[in-house]
Parts: C-alpha cells; structure tokens; sequence
C-alpha cells in the first residue's frame, strides 16, 4: 500500500513550523509581557532610587559642605610660596583689581626695573610653589592673608617709624569689635546665612539658593530685557570682586565663576572648619567695601571712613550708638540718624557713585525700606524704626567742612617720599597707598630737635639768646620773616648719610631740595 502524500499542513506540523495564520505566536509574545514589564519597572524603581539618592547626596553636600571642604582645603594647602634671597623667577603678579593696583602688586614689575636702573638690587623675592603658580596661570586670584590697612610707611636710620600711612584710616580691629546688631544688618541685606554656626564646614563663596534665584532671572532677562533679575553674590565672592576683579565689577558669567572658585579656595585655606574665615570675611567687608570717592579726600573705603567721609561720625561713636548696653542713654535722634547712614552705607555699595552722589533721593526711599524689613525681622524695635524713618540724610558740606587728613609729615620724611615718588615715576598720593615701606638715612630724634630749635628762632627773646640780634644782624621786627634751612650729613664709610634736613618755611615743598 503507498501512503498518501503528505499536505502541506502536515508537514509544517511535522517540521514544527507555526503555519502562516497560526495562533501559536501571539500567544507565546503575551506570554513575554508580563515579564518585560515587571523588569521595566525595577528599572525604573532603580533609576528613581538614584535619582533620588542623588538629589539627596547634592541637598546633603549644599548644605554640610564636607566634600568641598575635603577637597578644597587639601588643595588649598598646596598653594604656598617662601620669600628666598635674591630675584625669583618662579612668581606671579597680577595685572588687574583695584585693590592690587592701588596696593601696587599690578605695579611691582615696573617698579623693580625703574630702580635697577638706578643702581638698587632684589634683594630678595617670593617663590610660589607649583600648585599655586598653576592655581594663577588658571586665572584665579591668589589666596594670601590680605592686609585690610595698608599704606607708606618711612624708617629712620634706627629701624623706628617717622611717617606712616595707614589707609583706610578708620576700621574695626578684629571681629569682636563689630557691633552685633551691625553685623545682623550687613548679613540680613547681603548673605544671611554666613555665620550659621550649625554648618562648621560651609562653603561661604555659594548661596545655593540665591545663586539658583540668580541664574534663573538671567535666563528670564534674556526673554524680557526689563524683567528685575536678582544677584547671587554671597560676601566672600564680592570681596574678590572689587578687590580682583577687572574695574572692580563682573563682566561675564566666567568672571563670576573666577570670583566664586577664588573665594573658595580662599575660605578653606587654614582647613575644612570655615567659621574663623567666615568671621573674617564679614569683618573684611565691613573694613574694605568702597563707597565711591570723595571731594578732597579721594577714596573712601570701609564702613569706618565711609561713615566719617559722608557724614562726619566718628566710628568709635557709631560703635557705643548701635551697641545697646553702650548707647541706650544716648540722644534717640542720634541713634536714629547713626542708624539710618549705616543703613545707607550697606544699600549704597551697590552702587556707590550713583547713591552717594546724584542718586541721594532713591538712597534715602530704599533706606526706608530696609528699616521697615529690619524692624519686621526683629533686628531692631518699632520705636528705633520710627525714629530712623523720621530722619534724612545729613551728608557732610566738603566745601565748608572737608574731612580731615592727617598730620602733615616732617620735612625729612617729605623729603625721602618726594624722591621715592620720582624713583617709582607715581605721586605722593598714590604713593601713599602702596604696601611699601622705605628706609632712610634720618635721625628721627636729631630731626626732631633741629626742628624744634629753628621753630624756635623765631622767638626774639631767644633769637637774642643765640646772638642772632644786635647791630648789623637780626632786628625783633623782621624775626617773623626769616625763614631757616637746615641739613647735615654724616661722613660714613658708605658714602655721606643724611640725617637731619629740615625748614621753617611751613609749605609742602623743601627749600632743601636742590639748594
């Protein structure tokens, strides 16, 4: 018998081949979902948890800060230089920042070869180890203590001080010295949260939340140009800024980046513990902060000149007035009016030139208005706010009643900066206000005794005494017209030494010079 022959069905089946309209497929890929879809969940559990997780870790690390401080100050202790003898090939200098130029750093190339073509020598010069000269060649600002006062000051040929230009003139000493209540001030208007003892480690260079708030209204300016974008500034990185930054202002967003980054370093140079630097940099800001520049005094730097420059109150006055165990008998007037200029003084740094000078008018409305948010923070009492709001502004009349300088310098020492001045190609002024020192050959106490003698010749009771009155010499009615010069060298095997020069002329200029 043969067998029929197979069908086509049938040997699809034999060969277990589903045929083409078959049912058994379908089936089998419902049978796959259930399973592809419990492992898209885990996954995306699992991604959620690292989001999560995430978020957390980025929370934990903007609040504590212990990551950053790990690493910054590991790589801040890197940043070291020696002082060594002789010229340094291995230093940086900066080229920009108000405060480096008016200090001289930007200047100190030129100085060195305007006095080596006089004949003076490096005696000896920083080294900056390889970290910080690779920190600098990044664009960052070098993380030295900074002198927060600084100016000339001349020696005598014994090593003791006869003129010193300490600028700014006026200013706290240390952190303890600054009222509380004016610390709460500067803290509520700029960086409220810099003293939060709670965060031992905090990074003082970044508010996270006022640097998001500042960078989302910088994405909304670009859609509406008039839209009011707030600043994410903290105090550490407006310190760097009008200390070292180009014109003292933040031209572009990589400016601000080179502010931040630098005041970071800056904060965890002594170690991870941030709360000493944070001190610091309050009582820095208080000491350096410029409010623009005054007729006959130039400029005014710190919350101590600002208030004497302006208004005519003495630091040490506003000091006893803000501090209530010290100024609660005081004039309520003139608690009010100290009140009220330190308020102006923290609104006006944001725009000094403006608010001090054109701008008194909306100085004195936004002064209004940070009393009134004082008062409703608890900062001060209704009856302090009250009397502050009935107060104006009483700004100093440079014409009439110009700050006061200091004393005017001898005539030996007037002498020495003269010549410095020329050596280095600045003027007295400027020259004042570089961290120099310049040592002389005077004698102070030779130079003080010469003058006071000559000062005294003017006297006819002891001009007589001198035997500088009689017949065919000085008469008592001309004394008042005489004037005396003085100098006197000393013979020495160096070369000739002078130690005493002086006049009676009471000018600025030296008769001596050039005679």
């Amino acid at each position: 018998m043969q067998h029929p022959e197979p069908s086509p069905t049938d040997e699809s089946a034999d060969a277990g081949v589903a045929p083409a309209a078959g049912l058994q497929a379908p089936e089998a890929t419902r049978g796959d979902r259930p399973g592809r879809r419990r492992w898209g969940l885990i996954a995306l559990g699992v991604a959620g948890l690292l989001v999560a997780a995430g978020t957390g870790l980025v929370l934990y690390e903007a609040h504590s800060s212990r990551l950053q401080a790990g690493t910054l100050s590991r790589y801040a202790s890197q940043l070291e230089f020696q002082v060594e003898p002789w010229a340094s090939d291995r230093v940086r200098f900066p080229s920009h920042g108000p405060f480096d130029q008016r200090l001289g750093y930007t200047l100190i190339p030129g100085f060195v070869e305007r006095l080596k073509s006089r004949g003076f020598v490096v005696a000896e010069q920083a080294r900056q180890s390889p970290a910080l000269l690779d920190h600098l060649d990044r664009g960052l600002y070098a993380p030295y203590v900074e002198k927060t006062q600084a100016g000339l000051t001349v020696y005598d040929c014994h090593r003791q001080p006869v003129y010193a230009f300490a600028y700014p003139y006026r200013r706290f000493e240390r952190f303890e010295q600054v009222p509380v209540l004016l610390g709460q001030i500067l803290l509520f208007i700029e960086n409220r949260d810099l003293l939060d003892t709670d965060r031992p480690q905090m990074n003082p260079a970044v508010d996270w939340v006022r640097f998001t708030r500042a960078v989302i209204g910088q994405l909304g300016s670009r859609i509406d140009p008039e839209l009011d974008t707030p600043g994410g500034s903290t105090l550490a990185t407006q310190i760097e800024k009008f200390r070292h930054s180009p014109d003292g202002i933040t031209h572009d967003a990589r400016e601000k980046l080179r502010q931040m980054a630098s005041a970071a370093v800056r904060a965890y140079r002594q170690g991870a513990d941030t709360l000493p630097a944070r001190r610091q940099i309050l009582l820095d800001y208080l000491n350096t902060v410029p409010l623009s520049a005054a007729r006959r005094h130039g400029e005014v730097h710190g919350l101590g000149d600002g208030l004497w420059v302006w208004f005519g109150t003495d630091l040490e006055r506003a000091h006893d007035l803000l501090t209530p165990a010290l100024g609660v008998a005081a004039d309520p007037a003139e608690r009010a009016q100290v009140l009220r200029q330190v308020v102006a003084l923290m609104v006006a740094h944001r725009r000094p030139s403006w608010y001090l000078a054109q701008g008194r008018d909306d100085l004195e409305q936004t002064t209004d208005a940070h009393l009134r948010l004082l008062a409703a923070e608890g900062l001060i009492d209704d009856g302090w706010r009250d009397a502050a709001l009935r107060q104006r502004l009483a700004f100093r009349d440079f014409s009439r009643d110009p700050p006061q300088w200091p004393a005017s310098p001898g005539k030996g020492t007037t002498a020495a900066r003269s010549r410095l001045a020329g050596w280095l190609g600045t003027s007295l002024y400027n020259l004042d206000r570089l961290d120099a020192s310049l040592d002389s050959t005077l004698h102070s106490g030779l130079q003080e005794h010469v003058t006071d003698f000559l000062g005294r010749l003017t006297d006819p009771e002891f001009a007589r005494a001198q035997g500088l009155i009689g017949e065919r010499l000085l008469q008592p009615a001309s004394m008042g017209e005489v004037r005396y010069s003085f100098t006197l060298l000393e013979r020495t095997d160096s070369g000739n030494q002078v130690r005493v020069q002086t006049d009676t002329t009471g000018q600025p200029l030296d008769i001596n010079e050039g005679s």
